[in-house]
């Protein structure tokens, strides 16, 4: 790659975008007026907003106790809340005829009454109630019961009604007024009877907690910044890379411009490189004039603001400069991550419309991870650090937190996440601009029944990778709605029923009906072909010796992302349901089932649809994360997807599912008969100490055989690396449906 390449495009594209008005409003009209239009708009709207007085109705007022005094004419008494508070609460009485109505009937009246606005709130006074009070008064002047002992119901107070709409504004803050002047009434009457029997009034509060927050007004500044700063940069990064991004591409094949580049002596990825620093460019300058208009505002508008947290206020002020340049180093990484997924995205759009469109299922993506390291309980560790986005927004925060020691333990690991990601994407855009089908592509008008008949006319053999990837959206979504609508089994025949009905009716049978709908042969689409013995019986052995080094990757799974007090309790309760099924109908149900069904929905329809971008890596990987979310635990989650890899590699170099289905039946089953089956012959039989340990209770398997069926595993996977898998349109028809090829390489039988 030569550099004075990608120095002119770098150049001719950056100008080029100078140039673009819409470009330069995104990139730095708008990000350094925003946040003072915004300021300024919130300080207009605050000197329009004003107290509004809340109308309480009370009935049973003339019945309520002389001493203390609750009612003061047509406002609550003086002294039970500040003079503000009370103002703003307006008494009145309800109509004469509500009196004896009880408590049901005056629910209705008070809902009608609510709904045209003649009040907000109603309290209800029972008719008994001074002289329920008197007696308990009473009864506390004379022999005081013991300790352990309850008040006789006859003397227990009937309680006040407080009627309310909590969909209604007006009426839930009249009641929360209400509240406060009740309970400072409440206390009232506990302290007068206290007096009453010389008793100190410290009696019923004897002590009072006193809070020190360690953390001074800067500290408590710093840590507001911390969570918001690295969320407005990554949001603007993200914006200000999109935009240029399909101008760049998009855009220029609308004008005609990108032939003429792509007909110059530079090579593909020189362009992409040319255009993604200047994506990068504008992307970084997006983020920074942000953080500068963030900064004036703070200086002529936060400074006058308080931020409330907990009990505590305090201004928020401007930025901390160590914010800022903490932000500045960590920006680049950002930018350069969001490009190349920008430029990606924008090389596949058609058009600058069509590219638009694609930035909202980039944010949904996005965006969840740049929330996560918002919540209170997220902090920086292991399982974190390796999530990306989210990683480098938690390593941000933690060093404007000032935290460096563990920002210094986990800063590898988040940069080289990050770093994986910008390589990965920069390879998936050089990509996109080495297929001519991408880049000139056209926009197409076609009305939909003639678009359904063309369809149908040129469906191939198998489902195309659009088709495939809609597969596998539909088949999470029906599994999602199913799974939420089910409870968990209590015998081991409701979870076989449950399992049955979840593999076969929610999994298999939906992929042999896609098979057929979206492709013309189903054996095909479901990869049903016969690859021979040898394959067949490599992908059982390579289940029997992944097996040590999968239940390590389990292990190390878990000690990343624990599993939460809940999900654990709904394993240990399906552990007890599998408790009394006999070893045979453990292996039908978690291990045969989900083989033969799950490899026909993920390795079958899916991956044969997503076989014909022509990409190893993407089709293994695509069919490994469907696998992988489908298992719904996120611990389960990784693990399956770890484990879908090695299958996916399976059905890519045998062009079937049946050494897959093979290699799931066995991982499946040797998981069985560890964790259940094991456990009881692990103390009487000493020789299995050579090969298993116990840890944590669980047992697991010795280190070094996990290390000799790791090196097991690679020679397996070395001897399909050197076989050569042929493909079944391009077998011989001599022989029937088989063909058998030269030496060396895989025998393919379609089944189906």
């Amino acid at each position: 790659m030569r550099w004075s390449n990608v120095r002119l495009i770098f150049w001719r594209e950056f100008r080029d975008q100078l140039r673009d008005r819409r470009t330069l409003f995104t990139i730095a009209v708008l990000p350094l007026v925003l946040y003072p239009l915004l300021a300024i708009s919130v300080f207009q709207m605050a000197q329009f907003r004003q107290e509004h007085p809340s109308r309480v109705w009370v009935i049973g007022a003339d019945k309520l106790p002389a001493q203390p005094i609750l009612l003061d004419g047509d406002r609550f008494r003086s002294g039970l809340v500040d003079d503000a508070s009370r103002e703003l609460i307006n008494v009145g009485a309800s109509p004469p005829d509500w009196a004896p109505l009880g408590r049901q009937q005056l629910k209705r009246l008070v809902e009608n009454e609510i709904q045209r606005g003649n009040v907000d709130a109603v309290l209800f006074f029972p008719r008994d109630f001074t002289r329920q009070l008197e007696n308990l008064h009473r009864q506390m002047a004379g022999t005081l019961p013991p300790p352990a002992a309850t008040l006789p119901d006859a003397l227990r107070l009937s309680e006040p009604t407080l009627f309310l709409n909590t969909t209604n504004d007006k009426s839930r803050l009249a009641a929360q007024r209400s509240r406060q002047v009740l309970q400072s009434w409440r206390e009232e009457i506990v302290r007068a009877a206290l007096r009453s029997q010389q008793i100190p009034e410290t009696a019923t509060r004897p002590f009072q907690v006193a809070q020190i927050d360690l953390a001074g007004a800067q500290r408590r500044q710093l840590a507001f910044w911390s969570r918001l700063l690295p969320f407005v940069v990554m949001i603007w990064a993200l914006t200000g890379a999109f935009y240029p991004a399909i101008d760049l591409c998009a855009g220029e094949k609308e004008r005609g411009t990108l032939e003429t580049l792509l007909t110059s002596p530079a090579d593909r990825r020189e362009i992409v490189c040319g255009k993604l620093l200047t994506v990068t460019a504008f992307s970084t300058a997006t983020a920074v004039l942000n953080l500068c208009s963030l900064v004036l505002t703070g200086i002529l508008f936060f400074r006058q603001m308080n931020f409330v947290e907990g009990a505590q206020t305090f201004r928020l002020g401007v930025p901390p400069p160590i914010a800022l340049a903490w932000l500045l180093v960590i920006l680049l990484p950002i930018s350069a991550l969001f490009s190349a997924l920008s430029l990606g995205i924008a090389a596949f759009a058609r058009s600058t419309k069509e590219g638009q469109y694609y930035l909202m299922p980039l944010l949904l993506i996005c965006l969840p991870l740049m929330i996560f390291p918002m919540l209170p309980a997220c902090e920086l560790d292991a399982g974190t650090s390796l999530i990306p986005v989210s990683g480098i927004l938690l390593l941000l925060r933690t060093l404007i937190d000032g935290d460096y020691l563990v920002a210094a333990r986990y800063c590898l690991p988040v940069l080289g996440v990050t770093g994986l990601g910008c390589w990965l994407s920069i390879r998936w855009a050089v990509h996109q601009f080495n297929r001519e089908s991408v880049l000139f592509r056209e926009s197409e008008r076609v009305g939909l029944r003639i678009g359904l008949q063309h369809w149908w006319r040129i469906r191939q053999d198998t489902p195309g990778v659009a088709g495939a990837l809609c597969c596998g959206l539909l088949l999470l979504f029906v599994r999602f709605i199913a799974g939420s609508r089910t409870t968990m089994p209590t015998t081991w025949n409701e979870f076989m029923t449950t399992q049955t009905i979840v593999q076969v009716g929610l999994l298999a049978l939906p992929a042999i009906l896609l098979a057929r709908l979206l492709g013309r042969r189903v054996g095909r689409s479901l990869l049903l072909l016969w690859p021979g013995f040898k394959p067949l019986l490599a992908g059982g052995l390579l289940a029997l010796f992944f097996h040590p080094l999968g239940m390590e990757l389990t292990q190390w799974v878990h000690a990343l992302y624990p599993l939460s007090d809940a999900v654990g309790q709904q394993l240990r309760q399906l552990e007890g349901v599998m408790g009394p099924a006999s070893l045979g109908s453990l292996l039908l149900t978690m291990a045969a089932l989900p083989a033969i069904c799950e490899e026909l929905a993920f390795r079958g329809l899916i991956f044969s649809g997503l076989r014909r971008s022509g990409s190893a890596g993407f089709t293994i990987l695509t069919s490994s994360l469907f696998f992988g979310v489908i298992h719904g635990v996120l611990q389960q989650s990784l693990s399956a997807f770890l484990v879908g890899i090695v299958i996916g590699g399976l059905a890519w170099k045998t062009w079937s599912i049946l050494p897959g289905m093979l290699f799931h039946f066995t991982y499946n089953g040797l998981t069985l008969l560890l964790s259940l089956q094991l456990p009881l012959y692990l103390a009487h039989l000493p020789l299995l100490r050579l090969a298993f340990a116990e840890s944590h209770g669980a047992p697991r398997y010795h280190p070094l055989l996990v290390v000799t069926a790791t090196l097991v595993c690679v020679a397996i996977g070395l001897w399909f690396r050197g076989t050569k898998a042929v493909r079944p349109d391009r077998l011989a028809t001599g022989s029937g449906d088989t063909a058998t090829v030269a030496s060396g390489s895989l025998r393919v039988t379609p089944v189906a």
